[in-house]
């Protein structure tokens, strides 16, 4: 059961949405199923004699019987309550004591109070009512309705269990404000496919990913195209500032304005510049002051993001909570920067997963912004190299961030769940699947080329490797074999020695660097990791000419020594030309 609460300033205008069709003919039978006093209320719905003008006199008139000067400007309150897909349709009678009980709890019209605000609820469709109240009470006061959004939310969890209706998920008050009733009507009739709300809440997260200071971060948001207003104190320092989209105005002609802290709550400029005052990492001061630095390729940056990624995760999983919500910020700050520098064929899922992962960044425990120093600067590094090409390095080494993204979500899964952070989980989960789809688009590719060198290798060599799979991870080397990935990881396992690696030593550098219990693929995991440690190339051409297995013992690389464990010579990956890489 899902209230939300908004205010407003006229109250005809709603009942006439109430009491109208709808925006798609979705309304049917509005009525009233409670009100303050019923037999004050007409109700338009089932009476032919009642007005929606008679109905709006009789909630306004408390307000209208102050000076103009008292009456408050957001005089409206407005709180629709919804029901989750699934639960059974409630009748009137039942959507009426809802009603009497979010009032009472949010402080509206406490039972037993006959001075209280006038208020009605309407009913317009199965799952839902809107109750709608007039901000002044009969005595004159206002009510007293501190944190009534985070109230109403208690009172249908208590609703909820009662009912033996879906248990939601509990709020903490951390979560960003969502667009009124008002602000998705507009964004329809408009066009918009989402209310600026919305739209501007990813473009500040986007230009806050990795910058360095407030200058970059403003610089940021006008190149955006965003309109920016920074509010100036009489010494010309900034206070503080807000944002606006070019084209959404007032009935007035003005650009209507988001101060930070509307968007969400990390987004006000104090909490931004908690971010910037914690710096970036030693080894790049340079970035820090603004002065000319290399910039990294795209694929080079998404590699080295891997490794600050894998070392998150790890944090996640120990007892430093500190620490543990410093990684969270710092990975949503990742997940921003990857989403707007994603190659066409993953960024709708990648801006899915890093808005979905935004909620699962705040929450009451308190972050130590030292330590997401490095992912900030792992995100830097990202939008800096820019967009990235969806082929090649740049998509093998997309798809080795995703892939460890994916365990790094799964890990503040459990982080937030294990503090009691429902909400927060919840968002975490839904990034993870999106990443999850992302990750199957950006390897599609460079997994297809990496199964087709695994499956022109010999057989004798796919058993030598199942062994090393094997003594690495005993009990696992029969399923590795039934993953779709495990020619991908023979071929790996085989270009890494030709590197001059030892395929069972950095298999076990690969095993111990984090648990693999949480992937869905153990073989697709250990590829990327493979791939990364052994600095091997994240993406390999299909080779030109087709090597033909012999049976003969498999032969060393002329570096080491000739043994019956090191891998054929006349395998895919030595058929390349002199010179080419794998």
């Amino acid at each position: 059961m899902v209230p939300d609460v908004s205010t407003g300033s006229r109250t005809y205008g709603l009942l006439a949405y109430l009491y109208g069709p709808g925006r798609r003919d979705e309304h049917t039978d509005p009525h009233l199923v409670a009100a303050w006093i019923p037999e004050l209320a007409p109700d338009p719905g089932r009476d032919p004699a009642a007005t929606l003008k008679q109905l709006t006199d009789r909630l306004d008139l408390p307000v209208l019987a102050l000076p103009k000067g008292r009456r408050p400007a957001q005089h409206v309150w407005h709180c629709p309550v919804r029901t989750a897909p699934g639960d059974r349709h409630l009748t009137d009678a039942e959507w009426a004591e809802v009603a009497r009980r979010v009032v009472h709890a949010t402080g509206i019209a406490e039972e037993g109070d006959e001075k209280a605000c006038r208020w009605i609820a309407v009913r317009h469709a199965d799952d839902h009512i809107h109750i709608v109240a007039t901000l002044k009470r009969e005595d004159g006061r206002s009510p007293r309705r501190h944190q009534d959004g985070i109230r109403a939310q208690a009172e249908c969890r208590k609703i909820e269990k009662e009912w033996g209706l879906q248990i939601l998920n509990e709020g903490d008050g951390t979560a960003a404000q969502r667009p009124t009733s008002a602000e998705r009507a507009k964004a329809e009739r408009t066009g918009r496919t989402e209310p600026p709300r919305e739209t501007l809440r990813e473009h500040v997260r986007q230009a806050l990913a990795g910058a360095a200071d407030e200058e970059e971060f403003f610089r940021r948001l006008t190149e955006a195209g965003l309109r920016l207003d920074k509010r100036l104190a009489p010494s010309g320092d900034i206070l503080g500032y807000k944002v606006a989209l070019p084209g959404d105005r007032n009935r007035d002609g003005d650009p209507i304005w988001f101060p930070g802290s509307r968007l969400a709550p990390d987004l006000s400029l104090p909490r931004i510049r908690q971010r910037f005052a914690a710096g970036l990492p030693e080894d790049e001061p340079m970035a820090a002051e603004g002065r000319s630095v290399r910039v990294a390729r795209p694929a080079s940056a998404r590699r080295d993001a891997t490794q600050v990624a894998e070392q998150a995760g790890t944090v996640l999983t120990e007892d430093d909570d500190a620490a543990g919500a410093a990684q969270l910020i710092g990975i949503g700050e990742l997940l921003d920067a990857v989403a707007q520098t994603a190659p066409a064929s993953t960024r709708k899922e990648l801006a899915e997963a890093a808005r979905a992962f935004e909620r699962a960044t705040r929450s009451h425990t308190r972050a130590e912004q030292a330590d997401s120093r490095a992912l900030r600067a792992a995100a830097r590094g990202i939008v800096q190299a820019g967009n990235a090409l969806g082929k090649g390095e740049d998509g093998g080494t997309t798809a080795m961030l995703l892939s460890t993204m994916v365990l790094v979500t799964i890990a503040a899964i459990r982080w937030h769940s294990a503090r009691g952070h429902a909400q927060q989980a919840a968002a975490a989960r839904q990034a993870a699947q999106h990443l999850r789809a992302a990750y199957q688009s950006a390897s599609a590719t460079p997994m297809k080329a990496m199964r087709e060198h695994g499956r022109r290798l010999p057989a004798p060599v796919h058993d030598r490797y199942a062994h090393t799979v094997e003594v690495a991870l005993p009990g696992q080397a029969g399923r590795a074999r039934r993953e779709p990935g495990w020619d991908a990881l023979a071929a790996t396992l085989a270009q890494a020695e030709r590197a001059g690696h030892e395929a069972g030593t950095l298999l076990q550098q690969a095993i111990e660097w984090r648990e693999l219990e949480t992937a869905d693929s153990v073989t697709d995991v250990l590829i990327w990791r493979l791939r990364r440690i052994g600095k091997l190339p994240a993406a390999a051409d299909l080779p030109r000419t087709q090597a033909q297995p012999r049976a003969t013992s498999p032969q060393t690389p002329p570096s080491k020594p000739q043994t019956a464990e090191t891998p054929a010579r006349n395998d895919t990956l030595s058929t390349r030309r002199p010179g080419s890489r794998c």
